[in-house]
């Protein structure tokens, strides 16, 4: 297997570039953040991309998660009974999961949630401090966490920084200082990649293993205001003050493709089932098909701040949240046909300022509730409130028996109040586990293998793709991508003929 460190100049080229703040606590002088596990010796399929391949888990806000994880654990076990898959799936989800929220006040807050069943055998909620304090010089504005265990903790600022932070052991890992910009977005593809965004117009692919940068995309000419990875982990969405929508091909670390929009675009998210992305401008949503065709435009009664797409708690499809100045957090109906337009059906409301954020986390129940799990919804408000929803108290009828109601009001189950702090953004992640048994050892022993075996076939990749248009082993699942969008090398040259929309960038 290639290895980083072998002679390929340019990987070499690449990690150079990653500049490491060590927190002044530590005393060791090495670039290294965090050790990998040690290499062994077993054949695997080779991995095709740069992010989650198509195998692999994704975000833990869908509900697809447990299945997937549940079929590359079982690899190579002979287990394939429908019995184990079910037990090994309820396992995966975490039964208690952590709300982490930034502010303008560049304070960082960190709340643990859990769940219990009181008498009536109604699921309650509680939210409990981990730490608040000062994560940064200037005001917070991008957080992810790491999916499948939430172990690691990615917080972004105005003052240029990405912060690594330990969640288990609560300290600071360190800081990359590779963007010359405010940083506008953080997201992780999968636990071992770290994908970042800034106002200096680039995107930046970092590894967990070592925090190497892998990949600095850059094409956008001003700031990158979000970024989207599709559930295949494959590509990526990018839109900017540059008034273009942007895709890039993670496997071979490129833009693929370009679009101009006419507008800025501030929101970009794609759909569940990866058939459809929104764009969110002002207060309309523009939904699209994945070749570019405009399916439908929602005017929002208030300017949005958020969007999100989740599967549906009750019934099938999905839903489109979106948080607002209105103070709620609406929620639109996905219809089946892709035709019919989508409709607001239901809103999440309690707070008393505009909702900045949200952020959605599947998680196991106990069963005394009568079901196995749920998904949670986190708002965070500039009314200082940080807010969590049921998603089963989402109504599971039809939009059309809906249509001449209003929409259901929804309730948060639980809360936490900070008195006043201006919260950002928010993000969730799972809880700390439980002592694991010896089948638990064993799958997390597993799962790190995985990992190791992503980043090694990313090595491989990098040092044979040289910028070749040579066709990658699962490309065709994406040929849907190439009509409707205009080549990545003509988009540039009318770029480059045309004056620069923001000239001090």
């Amino acid at each position: 297997m290639a290895k980083p460190g072998s002679s390929k100049k340019p990987a070499q080229k690449v990690v150079k570039k990653a500049r490491i703040e060590e927190p002044v606590q530590r005393v060791s002088k090495k670039a290294r953040i965090a050790t990998p596990p040690p290499p062994k010796t077993k054949s695997s399929a080779k991995t095709t991309s740069a992010g989650p391949s198509s195998s692999s888990k994704p975000s833990t806000k869908t509900s697809s998660n447990p299945q997937n994880g549940s079929s590359s654990k079982s690899k190579g076990k002979g287990k394939t009974k429908s019995t184990d898959q079910d037990e090994d799936t309820s396992s995966t989800l975490p039964t208690t999961f952590k709300v982490v929220a930034g502010s303008y006040e560049k304070l960082l807050y960190g709340l643990n949630g859990s769940t219990t069943v009181n008498d009536k055998g109604e699921v309650e909620y509680h939210l409990k401090p981990l730490f608040i304090f000062p994560a940064h010089v200037s005001c917070i504005k991008a957080v992810s966490a790491s999916p499948q265990g939430g172990k690691w903790l990615a917080t972004g600022s105005a003052d240029e920084i990405v912060k690594i932070w330990d969640l288990r052991r609560k300290k600071e890992v360190g800081g990359l200082m590779h963007h010359e910009g405010s940083i506008t977005h953080l997201s992780f593809p999968s636990r071992s990649y770290l994908l970042s965004a800034s106002e200096d117009g680039s995107l930046c692919l970092f590894r967990a293993r070592d925090w190497a940068v892998l990949r600095a995309l850059k094409g956008h000419k001003g700031r990158v205001n979000s970024v989207a990875v599709h559930p295949s982990g494959k590509l990526a969405l990018s839109v900017g003050k540059d008034r273009t929508l942007r895709m890039w091909d993670l496997m071979r670390g490129k833009g693929s493709a370009s679009t101009k929009l006419g507008k800025e675009g501030e929101v970009c998210r794609w759909s569940v089932d990866g058939s459809l992305f929104a764009v969110q401008s002002g207060s309309s949503i523009d939904i699209y098909s994945t070749d570019m065709q405009l399916l439908h435009i929602i005017n929002h009664k208030s300017r949005l701040h958020d969007l999100q797409f989740c599967k549906r708690v009750n019934g099938e499809g999905e839903v489109l949240f979106a948080a607002a100045e209105d103070k709620k957090l609406s929620i639109y109906a996905i219809q089946q046909d892709r035709s019919k337009e989508p409709t607001l059906f239901a809103q999440m409301v309690g707070h008393e300022n505009r909702v900045k954020a949200m952020q959605t986390l599947q998680i196991a129940l106990p069963t005394q509730s009568g079901r196995s799990s749920t998904t949670i919804v986190a708002t965070a408000s500039s009314d200082g409130k940080l807010r969590i929803f049921d998603m089963n108290d989402i109504p599971s009828e039809t939009p059309t028996t809906l249509s001449s109601q209003e929409p259901v009001q929804i309730s948060p189950v639980a809360e936490y109040d900070s008195e006043k702090t201006r919260f950002t953004c928010v993000t969730l992640a799972d809880g700390d586990s439980e002592v694991p048994s010896p089948a638990n050892a064993k799958r997390k022993r597993e799962d790190d293998d995985d990992d190791e075996e992503e980043e090694v076939a990313l090595s491989e990749e990098e040092a044979e793709d040289d910028g070749t248009d040579e066709a990658d082993e699962g490309d065709e699942e994406d040929e849907g991508f190439g009509s409707g969008w205009e080549d990545e090398d003509e988009m540039e040259k009318e770029v480059s003929g045309e004056e620069d929309d923001d000239p001090s960038t």
